[in-house]
């Protein structure tokens, strides 16, 4: 399916959702971060109760730091009547982003829970391509993934927490037509940049019991193709004991070098590895959405996960 830029004025039905996904490591390897808009925020308790026919009016944009001078996390869901949003801006409260054609400018200005502290900043991302192909990851195409800039430059200043750096970043969008957790059971992602192309990596379960799979890689005019899923790797289980795997070079065992987020449903990963007879370092996730369904997950995500009245 073609597709070009973000798009943030995409339509969204009832039981749907959209998101939009940055992740950047700095050059050296130290901090790491992920910022996701949320319209329909498919991992939020209020939408959820709610039905699920007004996804407006759960939107959310979550903020997460990580390194040695500075981490940080909020992610606080707002109504409709805090939201503005067009083809090329999306702003949720205090917090937006905006596209100029060249560069998506987010600025922060959160509030974390439930420890109450300021995220406070902007962050420049910078794509070195841009990608116009969107795929689905179901038959019936209810939840389709597009890899808006697969490589992009990234710069942070944040002065809650201080800190300041730039490294390589990733930026992608997925849509759907019903709950996340109503099409799969769990999944896993990956995406690593090569010295010319960047591999993403796609695995999981669905609802009914089928896999699914996705191995790509995109040169740096934005081209894709398909490529052969590397060998299955495992990776120890998190802190909360989700279940992560990945794929490496036959023979190679991938390293975990720090876990960013350790969440009861969810855990994201830095990881060494090896990738097309390269060394590399990936961002990995796993979702368990059998533990997001739990009713035991689902009444500990108030406190992490927030919703303001204004």
């Amino acid at each position: 399916m073609p597709a070009q830029g973000p798009r943030f004025d995409v339509a969204v039905a009832p039981n749907g959702y959209a998101w939009w996904y940055i992740d950047a490591t700095s050059a050296d390897g130290a901090h790491g971060l992920t910022i996701i808009a949320f319209i329909g925020s498919v991992f939020s308790p209020y939408y959820k109760w709610s039905g699920r026919g007004h996804p407006e009016n759960h939107c959310a944009i979550n903020v997460a730091l990580t390194g040695p001078r500075g981490s940080a996390w909020a992610m606080t869901e707002r109504p409709s009547r805090r939201v503005d949003r067009g083809a090329d801006h999306f702003a949720v409260g205090p917090s937006a982003m905006r596209w100029d054609g060249d560069t998506l400018v987010i600025d922060i200005d959160e509030i974390s829970a439930p420890l109450p502290y300021r995220v406070r900043g902007s962050v420049r991302v910078t794509p070195e391509m841009i990608g116009t192909t969107a795929f689905a990851l179901d038959p019936a195409g209810r939840h389709r993934w597009h890899p808006v800039a697969p490589r992009a430059h990234v710069e942070v200043s944040m002065t809650h927490p201080g800190t300041s750096w730039r490294g390589d970043g990733y930026f992608d969008s997925n849509f759907g037509d019903e709950p996340l957790e109503d099409g799969f059971d769990d999944w896993h992602w990956s995406r690593a940049h090569l010295k010319n192309d960047v591999a993403v990596l796609y695995e999981g379960r669905r609802r009914d019991g089928t896999p699914f799979e996705l191995a790509l890689r995109f040169d740096r005019q934005g081209r894709w193709h398909d490529v052969m899923q590397p060998a299955p790797a495992a990776l120890p289980r998190t802190g909360w004991l989700v279940k992560r795997r990945t794929r490496a070079d036959a023979g190679h065992a991938p390293q975990v070098i720090k876990t960013w987020i350790d969440a009861p449903f969810y855990a994201r990963t830095a990881l060494s590895t090896r990738l097309f007879g390269e060394n590399t370092r990936a961002v990995h996730e796993s979702l368990s959405l059998g533990r997001f369904r739990s009713p035991v997950v689902q009444s500990m995500l108030p406190y992490r996960m927030p919703r303001a009245l204004w």
